[in-house]
């Protein structure tokens, strides 16, 4: 393995250029900094078989006095979703059948953008949960991006939880850096599908989430697709106002996370080789060699690189415990699972199976039409 060195000092380098990026990161969220909202904002949640999760992300939404109205798309759940969000106070779209060619997701998001009724649209998952303040913040930054995303702390049960989605978490930023400063181009940036703020006449002209129906990784394929028409686009860390609880264990990050982890569908080939050499030469690699006892004097740099990550990451956990320490020992497993996704990207998501362009890089971003505008 030694005759890797070489590709592996290439990616080292790769590595610390994206984490130097983090020194020019923009100032977190700060409950309190910003004022009202100069105009109605409509709250837009996609829920589908989401009773169990919904009522926490809607009852602090539905006391926000920055907050107009609060939408739940009920996509066609089975359990009791819509009778939860509508006895909560929310309004509740019941969401019509899934045409062809379209994912659940953008679907729902697509009905609810179009009812809302307050000129500023935030979307969230059912999953988060916001604090007072979220909305007012992100509708600050709206005067100088077109399109603005919030990165939440998360909430992990358990230390095995927490250690492989940290792991998986590291492989992100060594993949595209960290939250705030702008991406080197439209093809390497990120967002966080599961907080985003816009404005909805621009979106609609833009063709919404029309021109992504086909991705499963709709966010990035969105954020992308605006970024190269000119959109400003904005990632910020929202920690101190938004958590997320995701996964209900570790085979859950496993197998939920794991299943997009490589954005294959929104990722060129080259790209997403050039992603899985460095994930494996500068994080599985050096946990390898030492396991065998033969680390390098690279090996060792990166290692105690790694450890000073899992430091800085303690601040996006709701609660960080020794799954942070134990992460970087899990970096080969998170190497397979990106491995595995790129090369076997799983079809399936909410008891839906959706056709193989979905989920590779044939499903492509498509541009307005009168459908999309209607």
């Amino acid at each position: 393995m030694r005759t890797l060195t070489p590709l592996q000092a290439w990616a080292a380098a790769v590595v610390a250029a994206r984490l130097a990026r983090g020194r020019n990161r923009p100032a977190p969220f700060v409950p309190g900094h910003a004022g009202p909202p100069p105009q109605p904002v409509s709250v837009v949640i996609p829920a589908r078989d989401e009773e169990a999760r919904l009522a926490a992300c809607l009852r602090p939404l539905l006391a926000d006095p920055d907050v107009s109205e609060v939408i739940v798309v009920d996509d066609e759940s089975r359990d009791g979703t819509a009778r939860l969000a509508a006895r909560l106070g929310a309004k509740v779209v019941s969401g019509e059948p899934l045409p062809d060619g379209w994912v659940g997701k953008q679907w729902a998001l697509d009905q609810g953008v179009r009812a809302a009724a307050g000129p500023i649209v935030v979307l969230l998952d059912a999953d988060t949960r916001p604090k007072p303040g979220l909305c007012a913040e992100l509708v600050s930054l709206l005067d100088a991006f077109d399109l603005v995303s919030a990165g939440p702390r998360f909430v992990c049960g358990g230390v095995a939880e927490q250690a492989l989605h940290a792991s998986f978490l590291a492989g992100l930023v060594y993949r595209f850096g960290p939250i705030g400063p702008a991406a080197a181009s439209p093809g390497r940036l990120l967002l966080n599908g599961q907080c985003l703020a816009f404005r909805k006449a621009p979106m609609l002209r833009a063709g919404g989430f029309a021109r992504v129906r086909g991705h499963l990784t709709d966010d990035v394929a969105l954020g992308r697709l605006l970024a190269r028409d000119g959109w400003r686009v904005a990632f910020r860390d929202a920690g101190a106002l938004l958590e997320v609880d995701m996964h209900e264990s570790a085979a859950g990050v496993w197998h939920e996370w794991g299943r997009s982890i490589s954005l294959r569908d929104v990722t060129a080939p080259g790209a997403l080789a050039a992603d899985l050499a460095v994930v494996w030469l500068t994080l599985a690699l050096p946990v390898m060699r030492l396991a065998r006892g033969r680390p390098t004097a690279l090996d060792l740099g990166l290692l105690a690189q790694r450890f000073l990550l899992a430091t800085a990451l303690r601040g996006s956990y709701a609660r960080p415990g020794p799954g942070l320490a134990v992460s970087p020992f899990l970096d080969v497993l998170t190497a397979v699972r990106l491995t595995w996704s790129a090369l076997r990207p799983s079809r399936t998501w909410r008891g839906r199976t959706y056709a193989r362009p979905a989920v590779t890089r044939g499903a492509r971003p498509r541009r307005p039409d009168r459908s999309a505008a209607r």
